[in-house]
């Protein structure tokens, strides 16, 4: 073969085999990582006094979401010609809702709450290494339909006894039975909660795990990735006395 057509050639395999290994990387790549499960933050020094007792004061009563809270969703989707997982991960800070919380003979209760998450600002935040996560996001949107069911909600169905110490600033955590609404779906749910109150300010943190297809949702799907229909809600809101 004459050398002036070999070299074309040969730096066209050469091309096509750095494109091939660039497309794996995109789509395939090992190198992903997903942010930490959301919980509650550390405490400020300045709220490390113990939370007051009254039920006129710093407890007991109302209370609303304020700025600083998260909310999404962590699913787990494989890779074509991976044999591990990875864990998709979005939120959003478009939180909104209240918590109220009562005293009674035996102590305190968590007697209403509602707690709103706007689904179109959920925005991806996990990695993988050659690709684009943000481009996941339109196809959950898809999927959940946001244009006509733009919000979930979750509402506690019934009072709850708070554990003891959490008066005194304590962290503590309890079970809280709720109906949570997706997609136009409403089914009931048990919320895994970690709970700290500390002067005028509060914090809530935990989970609820869900099937995707008892909401009516079809998961998204691309040829290159496979998603699982199990999914966990999580959230980590702050609230501040109404």
């Amino acid at each position: 073969m004459p050398r002036k057509l070999f070299i074309p050639i040969v730096a066209t395999a050469v091309l096509g085999g750095l494109a091939a290994g660039g497309a794996y990387l995109y789509f395939f790549s090992s190198l992903r990582s997903s942010p930490a499960a959301l919980t509650l933050s550390p405490p400020s020094p300045s709220a490390s006094a113990p939370a007051s007792t009254s039920t006129t004061s710093g407890y007991t009563g109302t209370w609303q979401v304020a700025s600083g809270s998260l909310a999404g969703y962590r699913v787990k989707e494989q890779f074509a010609g991976q044999t591990s997982t990875h864990e998709a991960v979005a939120r959003t800070g478009d939180v909104s809702g209240t918590v109220t919380i009562a005293q009674s003979a035996g102590g305190y209760q968590l007697t209403a709450a509602t707690i709103t998450v706007q689904l179109s600002s959920l925005a991806s935040v996990d990695t993988v290494a050659g690709y684009n996560v943000t481009n996941r996001d339109r196809l959950v949107q898809q999927a959940l339909d946001v244009s006509s069911y733009p919000t979930a909600t979750f509402a506690v169905s019934q009072p709850v006894a708070i554990p003891a110490g959490a008066e005194t600033g304590q962290t503590v955590t309890v079970a809280v039975p709720g109906q949570l609404t997706v997609h136009g779906v409403t089914k009931g749910v048990t919320a895994t909660l970690q709970l700290r109150v500390s002067a005028t300010t509060a914090q809530v943190a935990g989970s609820i795990v869900i099937n995707m297809s008892d909401y009516g949702v079809t998961p998204p799907s691309v040829g290159f990735t496979t998603v699982q229909t199990t999914a966990t809600l999580e959230f980590q809101v702050n609230l501040s006395r109404a």
